[in-house]
């Protein structure tokens, strides 16, 4: 019995639903060059960023839907090594005042990737 117009759902009434991708399709990375070159924006060279790189930490501006896996496959592909780890932080938006004009504006985010290698392992940042 339907109470408030609601219908009984049989087969007829039931919308045709396309079957949900495989697991192995959904978490597959990015491996080709076309779609890793996207990835890696450019190296961050700041004094900080210096600092880390004595001891094998390397920061990268990267794309704003870049994931730890597509990191990982982009530093292999263009520096020829392999990460021990990946940290990915999302850099803030700050507001900003133009001093002659005193517009405000927006400094916009990002993102960037700390890259670990394992000892040994270099990469040369030109």
């Amino acid at each position: 019995m339907a109470w408030f117009g609601k219908k009984q759902n049989t087969e007829e009434t039931k919308p045709a639903t396309k079957p949900a991708p495989a697991q192995s399709e959904r978490l597959a990375p990015r491996s080709s060059s076309s779609e890793v070159a996207h990835v890696l924006k450019n190296p961050r060279i700041t004094e900080k960023a210096s600092m880390h790189q004595s001891v094998g930490v390397y920061t990268f501006d990267v794309a704003e839907d870049a994931t730890k896996t597509q990191v990982a496959a982009a530093v292999k592909s263009v520096y020829k090594v392999s990460p021990r780890k990946i940290r990915i932080v999302q850099i803030p938006a700050k507001k900003t005042r133009s001093m002659r004009t005193g517009r405000t504006g927006v400094k916009i985010g990002g993102k960037k990737a700390y890259v670990y290698l394992r000892s040994g392992e270099t990469i040369t940042i030109s």
